[in-house]
């Protein structure tokens, strides 16, 4: 059997501010819609973590005013810190730093741009990474990105000199740990909820999803606006 891991899942979030988040769906949605649909999606990513057994849950937020007091108002579970570093490579960097320094072993972030992302995603991760055949585990995104990353230690190079925002951040990331020789498991690929075609996207109204809130608020979003369910 292999080793049980120390395990800690990483959250990246933002507060939900209207202009600040969900921008690319505005329009569509207004500024506060958007904002307001962000904090269904972090709720619902936060709620799923929060049943996963046996993590470490700590949550990493863009560092803003008032930022840290809602984190520990939302979240009074889970450890509330800042990210810190230049772009998201840098960020994610200093994450993964912070929680191999507490003496875990394994690490898995994931953002809040999927929130229907099945909890089985993040568990067959950790089982991945337990069982020694891989050191990071990517979860492929359908526009060239990922949503899930999992690693057993630091690599720096996965983190430097990658576009992103871009539809190359997979492919560059996938490149550079070919590179140095580092064995690399890929997850199926899942959806992110970024632009105004994605709300249209029929599995986020399924009621098995992980999503409640976030069904929740595009069902009424619809219903508002005479969008066919």
């Amino acid at each position: 059997m292999p080793e049980q891991l120390k395990k800690a899942m990483l959250v990246f979030a933002k507060r939900p501010l209207p202009g600040k988040v969900k921008t690319r769906l505005v329009p569509p949605l207004s500024p506060e819609d958007a904002a307001d649909l962000y904090q269904c999606m972090l709720a619902d990513v936060l709620g799923m973590a929060a049943k996963l057994p046996g993590l470490f849950l700590c949550l990493f937020y863009e560092e803003t005013e008032g930022a840290h007091e809602y984190f520990t108002g939302i979240a009074p579970g889970m450890t509330s810190l800042p990210q810190r570093g230049k772009d998201l490579g840098e960020k994610m960097a200093d994450a993964f730093c912070v929680v191999f320094a507490m003496g875990y072993e394994a690490a898995v972030v994931i953002g809040t741009d999927a929130p229907d992302l099945p909890p089985y995603y993040i568990e067959e991760t950790f089982g991945r990474l337990e069982s020694g055949k891989c050191e990071a585990v990517f979860g492929p995104c359908e526009d060239g990105g990922y949503y899930l990353l999992g690693i057993t230690r630091l690599h720096r190079v996965l983190f430097r000199d990658i576009p992103w925002s871009s539809g190359a951040v997979l492919r560059e990331s996938l490149k550079r740990a070919e590179e140095v020789g580092i064995d690399v498991s890929l997850l199926p690929m899942w959806h992110d909820v970024d632009t105004a075609a994605d709300l249209e996207r029929p599995e986020l109204l399924a009621e098995e999803n992980e999503a409640p809130r976030t069904r929740k608020f595009i069902a009424n979003w619809r219903r508002r606006f005479s969008k066919p369910m």
